[in-house]
């Protein structure tokens, strides 16, 4: 009988006989691969179930501190097998394998639903706002700069000191002085074409018997009035050599030039072109 250990002794024990799951890859590991097998990325996973793209990557590094314990971590173990098409229940069982089938205790935070993908909340567009304010802005601004220039437009023409025949202006006491007054510049009105200056052409149109569209041009052939000319008003244009006018209804029209009327008598609705220069009037 020999003394020390029988065969029997120097096999190896169960308990030192390495399971064949030993050999079976990680959670973190099968999950990726089988993620990768479906042709898969990171973001489309995490898109699919609603787990956020940091706690996948680390379930992938077999790194589980990011589930928030273990309840939340098999879940998140399930969520991810079923989403890359995968049987969770080998790696829920591996997982209580591998961390002594004891759930850890679960911490303070939030739950398992709290670490999906939110939604941003839609923030307000200043700039859009801004962008609409500056062009309420500039439309109030032009709208008021058109319409002010319409009514200034109204009231005085492009002829040179051209003011209605009735309006006069009422004449002020002078007060006493010892200065000699000076004589105020020529106001081609009516009180104008009554003394009309020798070294000017001074034409009056008055529409006395209808209305009539009436052109006058200085002799540099800018426009000085272009217009109709209601029954009644009058229009006054002066120049230092010629002014050059385009009565569309001559018949309607009187005209003074030079401090004298014309006595033409015009047809009604005759278009006359007439050109009136310094001294007697004497049509062009």
């Amino acid at each position: 009988m020999s003394i020390g250990n029988s065969p029997e002794d120097d096999r190896p024990s169960e308990d030192r006989i390495p399971h064949a799951d030993d050999d079976r890859p990680s959670i973190g590991r099968a999950l990726q691969q089988a993620r990768v097998d479906a042709d898969l990325t990171v973001d489309e996973v995490s898109q699919s179930t609603r787990v956020r793209i940091p706690i996948v990557q680390a379930i992938e590094q077999d790194d589980f501190s990011r589930c928030g314990g273990d309840v939340y971590a098999r879940g998140h173990i399930r969520t991810l097998a079923r989403a890359v098409g995968l049987d969770p229940e080998p790696l829920i069982e591996q997982y209580g394998d591998e961390h002594d089938g004891r759930p850890a205790p679960t911490p303070a935070t939030p739950l398992f639903e709290t670490e999906r993908i939110r939604s941003e909340p839609r923030r307000p567009n200043w700039t859009a706002a801004m962008v609409a304010a500056i062009v309420a802005v500039v439309a109030f601004v032009g709208y008021t700069a058109f319409s002010g220039g319409d009514s200034d437009g109204g009231q005085q023409q492009a002829a040179e000191g051209s003011t209605p025949a009735t309006s006069k202006p009422t004449a002020k006491k002078p007060s006493p002085s010892t200065k000699k007054p000076t004589d105020p510049k020529p106001d081609p009105t009516d009180s104008a074409i009554a003394a009309a200056p020798a070294d000017k052409v001074t034409v009056k149109v008055n529409a006395s018997d209808g209305r009539s569209w009436i052109s006058a041009k200085d002799h540099n052939g800018r426009i000085m009035f272009d217009g109709l000319l209601q029954d009644g008003q009058t229009k006054t244009f002066q120049d230092n050599q010629k002014i050059d006018l385009v009565l569309g209804d001559a018949g309607a029209i009187k005209l003074y030039v030079n401090g004298k009327q014309i006595d033409d008598e015009f047809r009604s609705g005759q278009v006359e072109r007439l050109s009136y220069t310094k001294g007697d009037p004497e049509v062009g």
